[in-house]
């Protein structure tokens, strides 16, 4: 039996891919994971036929999306880096942030994080590390769920009450025994980040660290990134950092026009 063709015609009533989409497809196939592969890797992963991925990464090769190595293997292109520099949300809230970022980094040098939403995940869109942090599991551009991260639950908790609605229904990921899997603490934590203006995420995706975050707001005072900071979990009081971290946000959330102070009283674990 002849093995099936991914990119042959669809059966009548079912639209056949267009360029594009298999252009995505090609991208879509790069993660953290695989940041550089082979054509027949590449077709593999994207699902396409090989002579199909073959002419459209020549194309995107071209047009400078895709880089190719001496060795035949593929990369993310700089083109597509210039490209995302031009996104606002992630890089004119970064250029705002990195002052007050590095503030933090310099009184802790430990991991400091900004995150945004994106779809039902957080988006880190900067962070900085020392050489003596601790190891965390994020990266700039990475993406971790809400309900298990510090800047996810911020996010989370300031979000449409419908799409909160929408992850409570959803399985809840588990990473570690510490990770928030069941919908009722969840929606008791979302009350707590409303209420104290910050959260304390403590061991969920990783037994070694723990992270305080707290909301950073615009002009309109909505909610629009979240500010953490990652620390050892077994060498670190959490709470020491909550006024640090507090600052931090209120410091973003006033350059980017936010009258809004910081809700704020006793501080709970969530």
């Amino acid at each position: 039996m002849a093995a099936h063709d991914p990119d042959a015609p669809r059966e009548r009533g079912t639209a056949a891919p267009t360029v594009a989409s298999r252009l995505f497809r090609i991208l879509d196939a790069f993660s953290a994971q695989r940041p550089a592969m082979t054509l027949s890797s590449i077709s593999r992963h994207s699902g396409l036929a090989l002579t199909t991925t073959h002419r459209l990464v020549g194309e995107l090769a071209r047009w400078g999306a895709l880089e190719r190595d001496a060795a035949g293997h593929y990369r993310i292109g700089l083109r597509l880096h210039e490209l995302a520099a031009l996104a606002p949300r992630g890089m004119f809230l970064r250029e705002i942030a990195m002052p007050f970022l590095g503030d933090l980094y310099e009184a802790t040098h430990q991991n400091v994080q900004l995150g945004v939403l994106d779809g039902t995940e957080v988006v880190y869109v900067e962070r900085l590390s020392g050489r003596g942090a601790v190891p965390v599991a994020s990266r700039p551009g990475g993406r971790l769920p809400l309900h298990a991260t510090g800047v996810g639950l911020v996010l989370l908790a300031h979000a449409d009450g419908d799409f909160q609605e929408e992850v409570l229904r959803a399985p809840l990921k588990r990473f570690t025994d510490r990770t928030i899997s069941s919908a009722d603490r969840l929606r008791r934590v979302l009350a707590d980040v409303r209420r104290d203006g910050y959260v304390i995420s403590d061991r969920q995706i990783e037994l070694s660290t723990l992270s305080v975050a707290a909301p950073v707001r615009d002009h309109t005072d909505t909610v629009v990134a979240s500010l953490s900071i990652v620390v050892p979990a077994a060498e670190v009081d959490p709470m020491t950092l909550v006024p640090a971290v507090r600052a931090a946000a209120r410091g973003i959330s006033r350059a980017l026009g936010s009258a809004t102070p910081l809700a704020g009283r006793n501080p709970k674990t969530g």
